[in-house]
């Protein structure tokens, strides 16, 4: 029977790519935290635990009428972004799939009441939320199996968290280990173009607004704290601050994870930081040894299935699927 043992909600802009004499340049002198976070990660977890693949929430990969895993047995090739092909240009990437999980995922979607679809055609893009942080984590480990879903643009967030139920049924099918990558940012808002180099440094002060840093840095305590309950039942409140792909990426790991009754806490890797607007950390969190759902101290337990309030399907849609 496989499991879930380790989880992390992982920025992966494309600043930490580019040259370190650039990244500097570009944060005053500084090298971004988010960088020396992510290599502490891999010495921390991505060299050490056993695991079998790496299973990416993939901000950046939007589908419309289905949830779509990235099926193939082998992917390899080089990646230029359209996004920004200046930074992130012929990068390397060569790792096993799985394409066994694949399918066992998607035999668990009409369980859960949603649409999932494996995929292995060897033409199916590829994007940087996925291939960024396989370059600091997967890369030289050739043994470890990675594999991307994406978010569905037309999905609420109760689409998410069934896609999160379905994930954690077709992992316990199979005899793997896994550990679960939601990749992308918290609030996600950029500065204008004609603005936008004034605000490059990593510090965030730079975030677009004081009110999103607040919803950030509230959230990340949380978090820290293992609190994914009032993560996800202050919803409606944080789609204010425009989360990358409606925070997609994370209600995904949720649904994986328990939902409200996930009691993990986040330990954090780097600072809190700015990305031309937006807002970036690095949380992991390790499976408690008495389970995801083990019970907090004084804690009023949840329905295991509650559904988060939907709010139409607007909520994902023009949310910055395609950006950092």
């Amino acid at each position: 029977m496989g499991e879930i043992v380790g989880a992390g909600l992982l920025a992966h802009v494309p600043t930490i790519v580019l040259p370190e004499a650039t990244r500097r340049e570009l944060n005053e002198g500084r090298e971004v935290t988010l960088v020396t976070g992510l290599r502490e990660l891999r010495r921390d977890v991505f060299e050490t635990l056993d695991y079998d693949t790496v299973v990416v929430l993939d901000s950046h990969w939007a589908t419309t009428v289905e949830f779509v895993i990235a099926a193939q047995q082998h992917r390899a090739g080089l990646f230029t972004s359209e996004e920004l092909p200046r930074g992130m240009r012929r990068m390397r990437y060569d790792y096993p799939g799985d394409q066994e999980l694949a399918r066992s995922v998607a035999g668990f979607a009409e369980r859960h009441g949603t649409w999932i679809t494996p995929i292995d055609d060897p033409c199916l893009p590829v994007h940087y939320a996925t291939i960024n942080l396989w370059k600091f984590l997967g890369e030289g480990l050739p043994d470890k199996r990675w594999m991307s879903i994406g978010v569905c643009q037309t999905g609420d967030a109760e689409d998410h968290l069934r896609l999160g139920r379905a994930l954690a049924d077709g992992i316990a099918a199979v005899d793997r280990k896994v550990l679960l990558i939601a990749s992308g940012a918290l609030s996600h808002t950029f500065w204008p173009l004609r603005q936008l180099r004034d605000h490059e440094s990593s510090d965030p002060s730079h975030i677009f607004t004081p009110e999103a840093r607040a919803a950030d840095e509230e959230r990340i305590d949380w978090l820290r704290d293992g609190r994914h309950d009032r993560v996800l039942d202050t919803m409606d409140e944080f789609r204010r601050f425009k989360p990358e792909a409606g925070f997609g990426h994370y209600l995904m790991m949720a649904g994986a994870l328990g939902e409200q009754n996930c009691t993990a806490p986040g330990r954090q890797y780097g600072e809190y930081e700015n990305s031309v607007g937006t807002g970036q950390a690095l949380l992991w969190f390790d499976r408690p040894a008495a389970g995801w759902t083990a019970p907090r101290a004084g804690a009023v337990r949840h329905d295991p299935h509650h559904h988060v309030d939907p709010h139409g399907t607007d909520d994902f849609r023009n949310e910055e699927t395609t950006h950092a």
